[in-house]
């Protein structure tokens, strides 16, 4: 199974960069991500809770970073397993400067396994680009509200740092009034009511990417005759 893609973040390269070697930040807006730990030099440890078609469990896995090039490119492994089954591949990650942009480009390869690889190659590989673009959706969102906590930092700091003493006092105070403020920005936490939104979305985008536009009203239609016929069934056992 092939995975690749590309995203844009409108924010500096440094940024990205850092936000995407965070575990803490990725374990918040990664769906479905129940931990994410750091247990070794460019090593991690993770749990993901996933549904795939009929298919749902938790996976544990390990993550290792090599050939890094910071902050331009690294290289991924992946080796994770669970009750719905196993999946392993590897992958690279490459960000570009574009007018004060950031380029987001990853492709991997991945075997997945057991009882999560029988309901196909297709609505696994859909169900995958449809949580990594909600993850890095959500990553964007707490680079774009880092970045201006940040920039109102330099303001106040440039303005409290008139009133120093010496050059050296106002370098500390706006280096101290910049660090508080990036450190006190906090990704988006994915809540358990959202967990819900995040399976209605990647279903939406698995029937973007499987069912042709033309035969998407059919295939809602149809979906909608039978959430009537199971109302219908469930108001009738409720009245006998």
């Amino acid at each position: 199974m092939k995975i690749a893609g590309d995203y844009t973040f409108e924010a500096p390269r440094d940024l990205v960069w850092e936000a995407l070697n965070d575990p803490t930040v990725l374990a918040k807006i990664m769906p479905g991500c129940e931990k994410l730990v750091q247990t070794a030099e460019n090593e991690y440890e993770g749990a993901l809770k996933i549904k795939v078609g009929p298919v749902q469990g938790t996976f544990q896995g390990k993550i290792k970073l090599s050939d890094i090039k910071a902050p331009e490119s690294y290289h991924m492994q992946v080796d994770g397993q669970g009750a719905p089954g196993f999946v392993k591949g590897e992958g690279n990650a490459n960000l570009t400067e574009q007018d004060g942009k950031t380029l987001l480009h990853y492709d991997g390869d991945a075997q997945v396994g057991g009882r999560i690889a029988s309901v196909g190659q297709r609505l696994i590989e859909s169900s995958a680009k449809s949580i990594i673009n909600q993850s890095l959706h959500g990553l964007h969102e707490y680079i774009k509200a880092k970045t201006q906590a940040v920039a109102a930092a330099q303001v106040a700091a440039d303005t409290a740092a008139d009133t120093a003493n010496s050059e050296e006092e106002a370098a500390a105070a706006r280096q101290s009034a910049v660090a508080a403020a990036a450190s006190a920005v906090e990704p988006p936490k994915i809540t358990p009511l959202s967990q819900r939104q995040v399976a209605t979305t990647v279903a939406k985008d698995v029937m973007q990417d499987l069912v042709p536009a033309n035969q998407r009203p059919l295939v809602y239609a149809i979906l909608a005759l039978i959430g009537v016929i199971i109302l219908v069934r469930l108001f009738r056992s409720n009245g006998e």
